[in-house]
């Protein structure tokens, strides 16, 4: 339906429009000659306008550039600021710490550190909570822990999930039906499938394929993928993932650290989950660097039990600075202040609200996309009917449009996650703010196919 002539010029004026008022952001990116790709981290240079935006501050689900351009942010950090920027209540506690009482990391535990493994353990259902500084790590901590408890080397994986940067994740089912390293791995130590299995989402049978070798100490997943798209579990999917998994003794671990925006447990608490340990982060802390991973009262016990294992020095559960008592005043303060059950309730409605408007546009032009909702989170891909695997979600995207559709928004006060076409909803997003999306929205696929 896309006439590609037609996107490219409406690119480049978009493009043109960019530049013309962003010229300090793009100064700034242009005089950063000691960072690695002129950027602090070299995903920001996901930049459909030639450069990246430039900070100046954020608040709520409002971000202004160092231009002085204000957006209505629906990427939230991709999930980092799901509680929205700066919350009041975080901000007090954060200060609390800081100014009142002192101490950033000490390596001494705080008290406010059982009150949010307790509050975990509610949302979850986990027994025993441990924390690190981001979710990448406790998914290898939890990693490591499986492979010494069931003595097997191998962790299974879906096609395009995401746990951040774990190594053993970056494996995907390749031409002939079986696992091979995703394109673009940098610098894998091993051959991925030395270490991991893969099966396609929504796949039991290629999944019991995979765990009949009996060499899968855990399956790690998403209980719906959300970062190539949101490729939601047909029914019955994950109760059969978790059949399979205690029929050929397979542990299983679920990563809510995207999927949290279910609900204030989860999918894990949705659901009814019942897994033997969960990893949830970045979001927990408002901000604040964090992660944690829960383990099932069966599971903890089995762990503890075996006094050969240094859990305390030499275990591969180090990090000096995690479960400092900034994190643990920031998780606390998110979690009962801010990321209540109460404001998921609200989130969730304005979620569907968004998606509702968004679908609405789809069928108004005709358009063969569709749009996933899961909780406060949403996100649509340029095919109908939506994947129902990784590799197809992968597959149907268009990095031209998708650029063009960012930066049409970006210049008309639009924030989304640059990577996707995602967006999440905080406590303070309102549907003035979906409006305004859906208004814009609408003109830039009108653009595109009323040529």
């Amino acid at each position: 339906m896309i006439d590609r002539n037609r996107l490219a010029e409406l690119f480049d004026r978009e493009r043109a429009e960019f530049v013309r008022t962003h010229p300090k952001s793009k100064a700034a990116y242009e005089n950063a000659t000691h960072l690695f790709g002129s950027v602090p981290m070299t995903w920001m240079n996901k930049k459909a306008g030639g450069f990246p935006i430039y900070l100046e501050g954020a608040k709520g689900n409002r971000v202004t550039d160092i231009d002085g351009n204000e957006y209505i942010d629906f990427a939230l950090g991709d999930t980092g600021s799901m509680a929205g920027h700066s919350a009041p209540a975080v901000v007090e506690a954060i200060v609390r710490r800081v100014a009142d009482q002192g101490g950033l990391t000490t390596m001494l535990p705080t008290e406010d550190a059982e009150w949010v493994g307790a509050e975990l353990t509610r949302r979850f259902g986990m027994d025993k909570w441990s924390f690190s500084l981001t979710a990448t790590d406790a998914n290898r901590w939890a990693i490591r822990l499986v492979r010494a408890i069931t003595g097997r080397p191998k962790i299974l994986f879906h096609a395009y999930c995401y746990h951040g940067s774990v190594d053993e994740a970056l494996i995907v089912v390749g031409p002939d039906g079986h696992g091979m390293s995703r394109p673009g791995n940098v610098g894998s130590p091993v051959d991925v499938t030395e270490t991991s299995r893969v099966a396609e989402f929504n796949d039991l049978e290629m999944l019991e394929r995979e765990l009949a070798n009996n060499d899968v100490a855990a399956v790690l997943i998403e209980p719906a993928l959300t970062n190539i798209g949101i490729v939601l579990p047909e029914p019955g999917y994950l109760e059969g993932v978790r059949e399979l998994t205690r029929k050929y003794g397979t542990l299983l671990i679920i990563d809510e650290t995207h999927t949290f925006s279910a609900g204030p447990g989860g999918m894990t608490k949705r659901d009814n989950l019942e897994p033997d340990l969960v990893i949830i982060g970045k979001s927990i802390a408002g901000g604040i660097p964090t992660g944690t991973y829960g383990l099932s009262a069966e599971f903890a016990a089995r762990v503890l039990e075996r006094t050969e294992l240094d859990l305390i020095d030499m275990g591969g559960v180090g990090g000096t600075l995690a479960g400092n008592p900034l994190q643990v005043a920031a998780m606390r303060a998110t979690l009962e202040k801010v990321l209540t059950d109460e404001a998921f309730e609200k989130m969730i409605a304005t979620a569907t609200y968004f998606t509702d408007g968004v679908q609405a546009i789809f069928d108004r032009y005709d358009l063969p996309w569709a749009i996933n909702q899961l909780g406060a989170r949403a996100e649509y891909r340029f095919a109908k009917p939506y994947p129902r695997t990784g590799t197809a979600a992968h597959e149907s995207a268009d990095g031209e449009l998708e650029d063009y559709i960012h930066l049409y928004l970006a210049n008309r006060g639009i924030m989304i996650t640059p990577f996707h076409n995602m967006a999440l909803m905080c406590p303070t997003t309102t549907k003035a703010d979906v409006d305004a999306h859906q208004l814009h929205f609408e003109a830039c696929v009108r653009e595109l196919v009323n040529a």
